[in-house]
């Protein structure tokens, strides 16, 4: 299998989790459904995280947080911050941890004063530092850590286009690693957009090769610090993506213990 499932603790969460949500009554409260999933995506970026991350999140009902979200939301806002994310944007620089805890505890906040039963974090942490002042502000449960090998990673991203109509997200990249070494193949079909948008696509301007690869470079020197404490709390969950959406989603739910969830979910409903 795909999957490299390293924790046996993570499996029994995820299976107690869609139990809860199966056998409550859709009349329950939100607060009455226990344990609460509050989980982490990690990855490389052009990986799928979001994609991820936002099926899981409709699948268990729980709201998918990304960082980058926030950031974009208080930028558009007359709150405190607004102004100083403008100029911290405006000059190229990096939104600061204690900037970013500070949005991040205001939505949980938030969630928890709407009866919200947990949360998917994409984005956050990045760093060692991030996640230790994480852990004094929520408690993670589960850390999943989605994998593809370099080659996929550049494709994907040179593949992305973005509809300047309608704003859709498209890759038109064919993907069609050969296995070897021991190793399975990967294919990864492209995602064509409709007739009224192919003759609207545009690249996102950093999505060039030598941009994408430093991207991968930077991540991957800060990725691997971050994964190991994760790894020694036994929260990690490694999973290599086996291709596309069609292949890597089943497969996803398998490693999470959760692939007769939808299922049982669809039938409570």
């Amino acid at each position: 299998m795909a999957a490299i499932f390293r924790m046996s603790k993570s499996s029994n969460l995820a299976s107690s989790i869609c139990r809860a949500f199966t056998t409550a009554s859709a009349s329950a409260s939100a607060g009455s459904l226990s344990p609460r999933p509050q989980w982490v995506f990690l990855g490389c970026p052009g990986v799928g995280k979001g994609t991820y991350a936002s099926r899981l999140s409709n699948l268990l009902g729980v709201p998918h947080i990304a960082t980058g979200d926030l950031v974009r939301h208080e930028l558009s806002s007359d709150g405190p911050l607004s102004k100083q994310l403008a100029e911290i944007v405006n000059q190229g620089k990096l939104v600061s941890d204690e900037i970013i805890i500070s949005l991040l505890s205001k939505r949980l906040e938030v969630g928890e004063a709407k009866g919200e039963i947990g949360f998917i974090l994409d984005g956050f942490p990045r760093t060692i530092r991030q996640a230790e002042i994480l852990e004094g502000v929520t408690d993670i449960g589960l850390v999943v850590n989605l994998k593809l090998p370099e080659q996929a990673l550049i494709e994907k991203c040179l593949g992305r286009r973005i509809c300047s109509q309608c704003g859709k997200n498209y890759n038109v990249a064919e993907i069609n690693i050969k296995g070897e070494n021991g190793k399975p193949g990967i294919y990864m079909a492209p995602l064509t957009p409709p007739p009224q948008c192919a003759s609207k696509l545009i690249t996102r301007g950093d999505d060039t090769e030598a941009v994408v690869k430093e991207r991968l470079r930077v991540y991957q020197e800060m990725s691997q610090p971050l994964e190991d404490f994760y790894r020694t709390r036994g929260k990690l969950l490694e999973f290599d993506l086996p291709g596309g959406i069609p292949e890597s989603w089943p497969k996803l739910l398998e490693a999470l213990n959760l692939d007769e969830c939808e299922e049982q979910l669809s039938a409570a409903a």
